[in-house]
């Protein structure tokens, strides 16, 4: 080894063995959920081998090692790699999906406020500190390590060997897997720097404006017959995903509320199907499921629900906004002028600032699913009314971090007051502070919340002609739902309508709350089979507005 790396230098052959180790776990770490540190592996990475490569031929080109200012930079665009690492491995770990360099940076404002909102000052100051320390203490450890392979090149012996190892790497990567025994690829990590290449690469297109086609509008027609005259709500429940059916340590907070939930539908003559749907979202960006599931189309990124909301075509909405119903679009978490929402078709979108809530604030948003519940109530219940309601509200009580928990109040009435609680109640809600290595017990007391003020709702209006729909928009983050998860979410239809709910299970609905093993079907998907249970989709008047565009983007 000694004449490997020149003049019997045992020292220098152990820096840089120890020097290609470090290189090596800083960029081939994964994570330990449900937390944010990582744990190495044994993984070896393709980018230490291209890093030796570059440093050996930085040394045949200027026949001297490279320059401090040259280390220097290739040791900040190391950290950039260490850091791309720690973000995805992070993403997928607590959010169940990959990082996006393009549309998540242009969330991190909001995602830092809303941190900043519910943390406690001492981890506000140390997520500070860490911003600015941790990428100087990861530059220092790189500089080191990439500072003795620029040594070692200095030897011809040592330069060929790594520039030897480093080939037979990337050569076992680039073989052909035609027999996965001659090409044992499973001990190579994924390239980081390819991954970064992509990420840019997709800024690039993002940025530059680069169209996309449109997927063709889907046909939404029904004469909604067998729902006519019915009020029909639409509930998007906040990361309400299966996970909260599959975990068993949350069933001892959810499993009462879900009883007496199920009490409720069959106190007031009601029934309750059920099925599982694939979201189009994990964790998060709550919109995406919302448009794919009013305008039938499959919407997985910012991108195509950016450029479908510049279309004109019918949606959910407008079937029932034909079908004679007046139309509200809920949204307590609006809180700014919202143009784009035109593409849906609501007659009247309600955002927090129109709802009036003046009640103790919860959350990053304030208000509470009840107040949104009993304001629905003062906005479509009036007595002057001529017409049914369609109403869309997306919840945002069990939104995570998942506390405070909002106390349920009983007297409905004072949820549109300025005082709904009782000192104590409203003292004990806001205790809770986030665990943030371990948010499940929050969000089942957060889901569980939403179970009592769906109860109440439903005995408030034991005699109203009501459909319900409510299911969860996605999972909660990886944090809560765990590794792996599907991206399954339940819908619950809640009915007095026998022919709906007769239209369901024929399509696979099954009766009660408890979801079935299997998703019947994608968010998008999911509208035709609400159409088609909600009225006839051939039957004359039934066929879409002139609104409806089908094809090509704008």
């Amino acid at each position: 080894m000694a004449g490997v790396v020149g003049a019997g230098s045992w020292v220098q052959a152990v820096a840089v063995a120890a020097a290609l180790v470090l290189l090596n776990v800083s960029v081939t770490f994964v994570s330990v959920w449900p937390t944010l540190g990582v744990r190495p592996t044994g993984l070896v990475s393709l980018d230490v081998a291209a890093l030796v490569l570059l440093v050996a031929a930085a040394w045949h080109w200027r026949r001297a090692p490279l320059s401090r200012a040259g280390l220097g930079w290739l040791s900040a665009l190391w950290v950039v790699l260490i850091l791309a690492r720690y973000a995805e491995v992070i993403s997928r770990s607590l959010y169940g999906r990959s990082f996006s360099l393009y549309w998540d940076v242009q969330l991190l404002p909001d995602v830092g406020a809303m941190f900043a909102f519910v943390a406690r000052p001492s981890v506000l100051i140390g997520v500070t500190a860490a911003l600015v320390l941790v990428p100087l203490a990861l530059y220092l450890p790189s500089r080191w390590a990439i500072g003795q392979l620029n040594q070692a090149c200095d030897s011809r012996a040592a330069r060929l060997a790594l520039i030897a190892a480093a080939l037979f790497l990337l050569a076992v990567r680039l073989a052909p897997a035609t027999d996965p025994s001659l090409v044992p690829r499973a001990w190579l990590a994924p390239s980081v720097s390819a991954s970064v290449a992509e990420e840019i690469a997709e800024f690039a297109r993002e940025a530059s404006g680069a169209r996309r086609l449109v997927p063709p509008a889907p046909s939404t027609s029904s004469d909604l017959a067998y729902v006519k005259g019915a009020d029909v709500l639409l509930v998007f429940v906040e990361s309400y995903g299966v996970t909260s059916w599959e975990r068993p340590e949350f069933q001892g907070t959810l499993a009462p509320r879900r009883a007496d939930l199920a009490a409720a539908v069959a106190d007031t003559g009601r029934s309750v199907v059920t099925a599982l749907v694939e979201s189009t979202t994990f964790g998060g960006e709550s919109w995406l499921a919302h448009i794919s599931l009013l305008s039938g189309t499959e919407v997985r990124d910012p991108d195509l629900n950016r450029r479908l909301m510049a279309e004109r075509r019918d949606t959910l909405v407008t079937t029932f906004a034909r079908a004679g119903y007046e139309t509200l679009g809920v949204f307590p978490g609006l809180h700014a002028p919202w143009p784009e929402g035109g593409f849906y078709g609501f007659g009247r979108i309600y955002g927090a600032p129109d709802l009036g809530y003046a009640g103790p604030p919860f959350g990053w948003w304030d208000v509470t699913d009840q107040f949104v519940l009993a304001r629905v109530d003062a906005l479509t219940l009036t007595a002057d009314r001529t017409a049914p309601a369609f109403v869309f509200f997306p919840t945002i009580s069990t939104h995570a971090p998942f506390t405070p928990v909002p106390p349920y109040q009983p007297d409905w009435g004072r949820m549109l007051t300025a005082s709904p609680y009782d000192e104590g109640d409203l003292m004990r809600a806001y205790e809770a502070v986030p665990d943030w290595t371990n948010l499940g017990p929050d969000y089942a007391r957060a889901l569980a919340y939403l179970h009592e003020t769906l109860s109440g709702y439903l005995r408030r209006h034991a005699d109203r002609d009501l459909v319900m729909v409510v299911l969860g928009d996605h999972q909660p983050p990886a944090l809560v739902s765990g590794e792996g998860a599907s991206w399954n979410v339940p819908v619950h239809v809640i009915a007095s309508r026998p022919a709906v709910l007769e239209r369901l299970r024929a399509r696979g609905f099954r009766d009660g709350l408890q979801p079935p093993g299997t998703a019947l079907a994608r968010m998008d998907t999911l509208m035709p089979i609400l159409l088609e249970a909600f009225g006839n989709t051939d039957a004359p008047g039934a066929s879409g507005s002139p609104r409806t565009v089908s094809g090509g983007g704008k």
